[in-house]
């Protein structure tokens, strides 16, 4: 392992990157560097009273434009509650914080299980689709949704549901056709708002930075566990790809705050690789994680139980958010846990801003390696297009340097955690930095 050349800066200032997982060749370069990343340029537009709570098929007045419920997050006078398996005529009595539904347009289809390995719905699943379909606002519902994806996938487009379709489907037809509807391995977590509390604009999103604490505890809390049942529902998917795209520019198809799990039958390339480098260097995720980190300067927080610093050797100038814990998939975290990892990164968030389009990538190790590897998330600016420089050398360029990322974010958080928008943690200098803080190595 090359650790000297991660990070190499040059006489001209040129900052050579080297991915340690992957070995993506990365280049800052003197002049394209620092290039601005805050704001879209975008000129706000009043905001359709009218409209609230109806701008996208995310949107807590349109919940019969998503496929049925499996869970949502309820608030009671003990906290958040969660309910799973609702019927179409119970969508409206309640508020969701959160909600868990099959997406409409999966990229791996239930007919991809189905045909190369047999799957079947579990008995628990068909007889959740058969009372959903009992009733007349679910098979409405259903129909609706199966006439939308139709014209979506024949004309390209997802356009509105001609009712008059609707009797395109029925009976044991409208069963075997929305199966996916009902027992899919792609799932999208949707938070509540479009917008934050008393938007005017349009240019007032909700995104994860503008969550509270609390909120964006239960996000990565209930995701979590999500992705888990996915993996218990489908025994031949190896691996949940968690991640969440937000704006257009990276990959959303709506500017509604929600995360992504999609169960495959690989790891992928990206997991494999850090695995095999794992059991040669068991300590790898310390030495050339956080370890290297710390060397270089690039802390940016830390709380008890998560660290987070500047990436290195990515596409995108990120922040790479790593859990201590001993515990090697975020389900298998205690509550304290998960609730610091997601105050870092939920201050991660808050202080990038709502204006910058990010990717936010999940890494852990999967249910059937035995190989130690922490959870780890990549939160990553989608500030810049890869063209064809980067095509033609696999070199790519990044315009913000690790340093800048980390010096950018700093005064922010500083701010922020003063009017106490994000949870307390050290931030900077205060930072402790011991070397070895990752206990992945110490599962039990």
């Amino acid at each position: 392992m090359r650790d000297a050349e991660y990070l190499l800066q040059l006489k001209d200032g040129t900052i050579k990157q080297l991915n340690p997982f992957n070995e993506t060749e990365v280049w800052t370069i003197p002049g394209r560097a620092d290039r601005p990343y805050h704001g879209t340029g975008e000129v706000p537009v009043p905001l359709d009273r009218a409209q609230m709570g109806r701008h996208c098929a995310f949107c807590e007045r349109r919940y019969y434009d998503t496929p049925p419920e499996k869970s949502r997050v309820v608030t009671t006078e003990e906290g958040y509650a969660h309910l799973d398996d609702l019927a179409a005529d119970e969508l409206f009595a309640t508020t969701a914080h959160f909600r868990q539904f099959p997406n409409l347009f999966e990229i791996i289809t239930l007919d991809y299980w189905r045909l190369n390995y047999g799957y079947e719905l579990p008995a628990a699943v068909r007889e959740r689709q058969a009372k959903y379909l009992a009733t007349n606002a679910g098979r409405t519902q259903i129909s609706n949704l199966l006439v939308t994806k139709r014209q979506a996938q024949t004309h390209g487009g997802k356009t509105r549901p001609n009712p008059a379709a609707m009797n395109h489907f029925g009976g044991d037809a409208l069963s075997e056709a929305s199966a996916a509807l009902f027992g899919g391995s792609h799932d999208v977590i949707a938070a509540r708002r479009h917008y934050i509390e008393g938007a005017q604009y349009n240019t007032q999103l909700a995104g994860s930075g503008t969550l509270t604490p609390d909120e964006h505890g239960e996000f990565i809390r209930f995701t979590a566990f999500a992705a888990r049942n996915i993996l218990e529902q489908n025994r031949y998917a190896r691996y949940a790809v968690i991640f969440q795209n937000w704006l257009k520019a990276a990959g959303a198809s709506f500017d509604h705050l929600h995360k992504q799990i999609v169960a495959i039958d690989e790891h992928g390339e990206g997991v494999d690789d850090a695995l095999d480098r794992a059991v040669k260097r068991p300590n790898l995720f310390n030495e050339v994680g956080a370890n290297y980190a710390i060397q270089n300067n690039l802390v940016i927080a830390e709380n008890q139980y998560a660290i987070a610093f500047a990436g290195f050797g990515h596409r995108y100038p990120s922040i790479e958010i790593y859990s201590k814990a001993a515990a090697n998939e975020p389900w298998a975290h205690s509550d304290a846990e998960i609730r610091g990892v997601s105050d870092v990164l939920h201050a991660m968030h808050a202080a990038t801003g709502v204006e910058v389009p990010t990717n936010e990538e999940w890494h852990y190790r999967p249910k059937d390696s035995s190989v130690a590897m922490p959870w780890r998330i990549v939160l990553k600016w989608r500030i810049s297009n890869i063209a064809g420089f980067e095509g033609a050398t696999r070199i790519y360029l990044n315009t913000i340097s690790p340093w800048s990322i980390r010096e950018r974010l700093i005064p922010d958080l500083m701010r922020l955690r003063d009017l106490g928008q994000i949870a307390p943690m050290a931030i900077g200098d205060e930072c402790c930095v011991k070397p070895n803080p990752l206990h992945y190595l110490e599962e039990k």
